[in-house]
C-alpha cells in the first residue's frame, strides 16, 4: 500500500459541485450559527429576572452546555455508528428545534432552562460526529482535503459570526415583533434548525448500517473504540494531535486575558485576541484547501506545532496590539496545517463502522483537552504572579512571560513526539 497523501486535493471548485456535500455544508453553516444564538439566548432567558446570583446563573447554563460534550461523546459516536448519519442529523435538528420551541411555554424555572440546555447539548454532540462521518461517506478521498478546509472556516467563522451578531439578531427579532416578546425570538432560532434539518435530506439514503456483533452494546462497543485508537498508530497519532491542538487553543483563551491586560491594559478586550487565531486558522484552511497540492508529502503537522510553538514564545514579548494581532493569526495558521490533514487522515483510513465512535471519541478529547490547561495555567500564573511582583519595562508581567515560555516549550516537545508517532504509523503502512 502507497503511503497516504495527505495534501492532494482537486479544489474548492470540484468539492462545491457536489450536491450532497453543498447540502451538508449549508446545513453545517446554519446549524452552527445558531447554536452560538441559542446559548446567548439560554444565558439572557437565564437571568432575565437579575437578582444578585447573575453571575451563578450564567456560569451554571455554560456548564449544562458543556457537561455533555466532555461525558458523552463517545457514547454519542457509539449510537451514530448504529444509525444511518442521514436521519441521525435530520432528528437532531428537528429535536433541538423542538427543545427552542417548547421554551416559551415551559415553566420560566432555572431547573428547567438547565434541563432544556442540556438535551439541547447532548443532540449537538450527538450531531457532531455524524456530520463529520458523513463527510466521507458523500465526497471522494481526493476531495476530502477542501472539504474539511471548508468545514473548518465554516466552524471558525460561526464561532466569531455568531457570537458577533447572536445579541444584535435576537434584539433585532423583538423590535420586528414587538407583540410577539415572548416567543419571537424562539421561533426564529427553532425555524432556522428546521431548515438545516431539511437540507439533510437531499444527502442518500444508501450508507451501510453493518449488523451489530453478537452480544455487543454499548460498553462493548466502546471498549472496542479504544482498542481500535490504541492498536492504529495512524488514526491515534492524527487523534492525538488534534487533542494537542485543542489543549493549545484552549489554553489561549486563558492567556488573552492577561495578554490584553499588557498589551492594552484592559483585560476585557481579550476577545480580539481570541479572534486573531480564529481568522488565522480559517486563512490557513482556505490556503490548505485550495493549493494543498503543492505542499504534497510535507509534514504539515510538524510545521504547525513548531509554527504555534514560536508564536507562542513571541507572545511573551510583544506589546504591540497590531503584531500581537498578528502573532495570534500566525499561530491560527499553524493550528490549520494540523487539523485539516490530520480530520483528513482519519476519514481517509478508518472503516464506515468505526467513523463514529472515532470521531465520538475525538469529540471527548478535545472538549477535555480544551478545558483542562484553563485550570493548570490559571494555578501557574497566579503562582507565578506572587512569586515575580515586578514588572518588565512597567508592562509585561514576568510570570506571565515564564509560563508563556515554558508552555511554548511543552508545545514543541509534545507536538515534535505526537508528530513522530504518526510519522512512523505512515511508513509502516508502506
Amino acid at each position: 500500500m502507497s503511503e497516504p497523501d495527505l495534501n492532494s486535493p482537486a479544489g474548492y471548485l470540484g468539492v462545491l459541485r457536489n450536491r450532497h456535500f453543498l447540502s451538508l455544508w449549508l446545513a453545517q453553516i446554519l446549524a452552527q450559527l445558531v447554536d452560538k444564538v441559542v446559548l446567548i439566548l439560554l444565558i439572557a432567558l437565564a437571568v432575565a429576572d437579575g437578582g444578585s446570583d447573575v453571575n451563578t446563573r450564567e456560569s451554571s447554563i455554560m456548564i449544562a452546555m458543556t457537561l455533555p460534550a466532555v461525558f458523552l461523546g463517545s457514547i454519542a459516536g457509539i449510537f451514530v455508528d448504529w444509525n444511518p448519519k442521514r436521519e441521525v442529523m435530520i432528528l437532531c435538528n428537528f429535536l433541538r428545534a423542538a427543545c427552542i420551541f417548547v421554551l416559551p411555554f415551559a415553566p420560566r424555572s432555572m431547573g428547567v432552562l438547565l434541563l432544556l440546555t442540556f438535551i439541547i447539548s447532548t443532540l449537538t454532540n450527538i450531531f457532531a460526529p455524524a456530520e463529520q462521518s458523513a463527510i466521507a461517506l458523500v465526497v471522494p478521498k481526493k476531495d476530502l482535503m477542501p472539504a474539511n478546509a471548508l468545514f473548518t472556516i465554516t466552524e471558525v467563522g460561526s464561532l466569531i459570526v455568531g457570537f458577533a451578531i447572536g445579541a444584535p439578531l435576537l434584539s433585532l427579532t423583538i423590535s420586528l415583533f414587538p407583540n410577539a416578546i415572548a416567543y419571537s425570538r424562539e421561533v426564529l432560532l427553532g425555524s432556522l434548525y428546521l431548515i438545516s434539518g431539511l437540507f439533510l435530506f437531499n444527502l442518500p439514503q444508501d450508507e451501510i448500517i453493518h449488523p451489530k456483533k453478537v452480544g455487543s452494546g454499548l460498553w462493548t462497543d466502546l471498549r472496542e473504540a479504544f482498542q481500535y485508537v490504541r492498536h492504529n498508530h495512524l488514526i491515534g497519532g492524527a487523534m492525538l494531535q488534534l487533542v494537542l491542538l485543542y489543549a493549545v487553543l484552549g489554553a489561549m483563551q486563558k492567556l488573552s486575558l492577561n495578554l490584553a491586560e499588557v498589551v492594552t491594559g484592559n483585560r476585557e478586550e481579550f476577545g480580539s485576541f481570541v479572534a486573531s487565531v480564529g481568522v488565522g486558522l480559517a486563512i490557513g484552511s482556505f490556503i490548505l484547501g485550495k493549493f494543498g497540492q503543492k505542499f504534497a508529502r510535507r509534514p504539515l503537522p510538524f510545521i504547525g506545532f513548531m509554527g504555534m510553538s514560536l508564536g507562542l514564545l513571541m507572545f511573551a514579548f510583544v506589546t504591540n496590539l497590531w503584531l500581537a494581532w498578528a502573532i495570534g493569526a500566525f499561530i491560527g495558521i499553524n493550528g490549520a496545517l494540523i487539523v485539516i490533514p490530520m480530520r483528513t487522515a482519519i476519514q481517509e483510513h478508518t472503516p464506515e463502522n468505526m467513523r463514529g465512535k472515532v470521531f465520538g471519541l475525538l469529540n471527548n478529547g478535545e472538549n477535555i483537552a480544551a478545558s483542562l490547561p484553563l485550570a493548570l495555567i490559571a494555578v501557574s500564573l497566579d503562582f507565578l504572579t506572587q512569586a515575580f511582583s515586578t514588572y518588565n519595562s512597567g508592562k509585561q508581567q514576568i510570570g506571565f512571560q515564564i509560563v508563556l515560555v515554558v508552555f511554548s516549550l511543552i508545545v514543541f516537545g509534545l507536538g515534535s513526539w505526537a508528530w513522530s508517532r504518526t510519522k512512523r504509523a505512515f511508513r509502516d503502512i508502506l
